[in-house]
């Protein structure tokens, strides 16, 4: 491993999203925004919401992520988030993350539909039964 850049992991629970060399790292944690560097401490944050950057051979990478958690040790820096969306332009991943939350605000809205539905059924068999 090359002991001038930093060995990124960027998991979900279900999958590796980004798994590479790149030169920093720039997230937001609790107490605000930090840049990571490969000869920065050791670090452990809590993730806000937000964007991450991270830079390799000088060109910025954006990926949206929700909350979690980040660790560096050593050369290693490992990020645990529940969801992250990755793209080259941030123009770009502000559509993407747009489509994305429109697509699961859709689905929040026809699973609470099914719900009512389901248990306006519930009560019309509670109903009968009680004939």
């Amino acid at each position: 491993m090359n002991k001038e850049k930093i060995y990124l992991k960027i998991i979900k629970p279900e999958k590796i999203v980004l798994d590479q060399e790149v030169d920093k790292v720039i997230a937001e944690g609790l107490d605000g925004s930090f840049c990571l560097k490969p000869r920065h401490i050791d670090f452990v944050s809590a993730l806000k919401p937000g964007i991450l950057v991270y830079e390799s051979d000088a060109e910025e990478y954006y990926m949206a992520i929700d909350e979690g958690i980040l660790v560096k040790c050593g050369q290693d820096v490992m990020v645990s988030v529940l969801n992250a969306i990755a793209a080259t332009k941030l123009a770009e991943l502000d559509k993407t993350v747009r489509d994305v939350f429109y697509k699961s605000e859709e689905l929040n809205k026809a699973t609470e539909f099914a719900m009512k539905s389901m248990e306006a059924e519930l009560l019309l068999h509670f109903i009968e039964i009680n004939k």
